[in-house]
Order: structure tokens, then sequence, then C-alpha cells
């Protein structure tokens, strides 16, 4: 997620259509809820192949130095840095994530910290940080700048950020809540997953309701529920270049971005529509 704006996202950075604060009201509580929790202590492995290959992209460069993994969730980004570097930490801004990821992981530094304020942290501490699964999407705007500032102090000269973040002329932005049925020819398994999906379209339908309203769009930047937890979150989209663009302003330089559909390097001219989320290899200038 620069310390001066001068695109042309600049005049509404300087006058944000809302607090940080009321963002963090609609997913914060998503990101408690004891459903949610169990889901990320579950997950393992990759969210997609733009994320294996952005790590792969910087892994032997980062063997055994000093890692930050911000956004850990249940700890499924853990096991995956840990064979990068065992000079790891890893936080989240929740406490139950928190709970859950030390209880997988014994014995690993997990803290309970906000992407906004790294103030724990020196400057130059670390030669990796990473915040997956588009955590950097569920603050606003100007918390995104936040988030920039803080990772470009804590990283080491020629450090890497790595982050994905929601495409807004992908797919995503454009979801709704809908019946939307895996099919299977196991008939016990077809019924289950009807009832369980019919069983969580009525919660999806009154979130989307809920929290509609809060979505704006802007020339290359949009806000709006996204279909994550039942519609349980409103996240910020940003189209490749204003992300680029962005990283720049901030003191980064785009080393590749990766595609999460395919997990291909995207060229700038690339057509983007069908690629939900990008990954990011963003280096300290």
């Amino acid at each position: 997620m620069p310390h001066v704006y001068i695109s042309r996202m600049d005049t509404t950075l300087q006058h944000p259509p809302r607090s940080p604060a009321n963002l963090d009201r609609v997913n914060r509580p998503t990101w408690a809820r004891p459903s949610t929790v169990r889901l990320y202590e579950r997950m393992h492995g990759w969210t997609d192949p733009g994320e294996e290959a952005a790590v792969n992209h910087v892994a032997r460069e980062m063997r055994d130095r000093p890692v930050l993994d911000i956004g850990v969730g249940g700890g499924r980004t853990t096991e995956l840095l840990l064979p990068v570097s065992r000079n790891y930490i890893g936080v989240d801004y929740t406490p139950e994530m928190v709970q859950a990821c030390r209880a997988r992981h014994p014995g690993v530094r997990i803290e309970q910290m906000d992407a906004r304020d790294l103030g724990a942290f020196a400057d130059g501490q670390f030669a990796l940080v990473m915040f997956s699964f588009n955590g950097i999407d569920a603050v606003d705007m100007a918390g995104r700048v936040q988030v920039l500032r803080e990772v470009r102090r804590v990283l080491q000269p020629g450090g890497v950020f790595l982050f994905s973040a929601h495409n807004q002329l992908g797919p995503g932005l454009h979801e709704r809540p809908r019946l939307h049925v895996p099919f299977s020819w196991n008939p016990v398994k077809l019924g289950w997953r009807v009832l369980k999906m019919a069983g969580a379209l009525p919660l999806a339908l009154a979130n989307h309701w809920r929290y509609k309203p809060l979505d704006e769009t802007h020339g290359d930047w949009a806000i709006a529920n996204a279909a994550a937890h039942d519609f349980g979150v409103v996240i910020v989209y940003t189209t490749l270049a204003a992300q680029k663009r962005q990283l720049q302003e901030a003191g980064f330089r785009c080393e590749a971005v990766y595609d999460s559909t395919r997990g291909q390097v995207v060229a700038d001219d690339a057509d983007t529509r069908d690629i939900w989320w990008f990954h990011h290899v963003a280096r300290k200038a």
C-alpha cells in the first residue's frame, strides 16, 4: 500500500473518502470470527501459482536472511517461509489469528501488530517483507500509503517487498452473491455442497446489501464489498499501472509482477481482465 503523491490518485488521497477505521470496523470482526480462524488454520500451501512464483523469485537470495511476514493468519505462510529462512518473524493485527498461528508454530516468533505501524522494528531490520493473500487491500488508500512507508523503512537497502493485490480490471470487482455449486459425480458430495452453499447464501446476501453502500469507484482504483467470507469484507482494488506508480512514488522499484491465474510474468501492456490479483516483487530503491 510515498510520502507525497503527484499522480492521478493525489486529490483523493489528500481527502480520503473514509478513515482506515471504517474499513477496519467491517474487516476486523470478519477476520476474528471463529469460522474464519478455523478456515485459516486449515490452509496449507500456495494460494495460487503466482504466489509460488513470486517467492521462488527471491528464495535463493533471501536464504537465512531476516524475514518479516505480515498478515500470517493461521500460519500458512509461516510454513512456506521458514524453509527460506529461520530468521523469521510473523505478525498479524488480529489477536485470534496470532493465537492460532502460535499454536500451529510453537517456538516461532509471532506478534500482534498492524502493518501501518511497524514501530517495534528498527530501520533496515529485514531483507524480505511479505504481505500475502491481498492483505494490503484490507485498509483504505491512506492506510496503504502508511503500509508502504513502514515496509520501506524496515527493509534493508535493496531489500524486497512481496505482496499481492486485487486487480480492479479483473473478475473479482464484479462478484455478486449467487448459488454456485462445484459439480461432483458423487450424489452425496453434490447434495452436501448444495446444502452448504444454500445455507451460506442468506448471510452473503445480507452482508452484500449491508456493505454495498461503501463501494466507491475512482479512475484507477476502487473500494468494494468482496465475495470472501460470505461477502464479509470491504477491500481496495487497483489497476496494475496504478500500483506500479504508487510503488515508485513510495521508493520501490517493481522488479516483477506475477498473475494469480497462471503464475506468469505480467507485461505492462498485457490484457489483465482474467487476472484476479497480482503478486508484486518490489525492491527498495
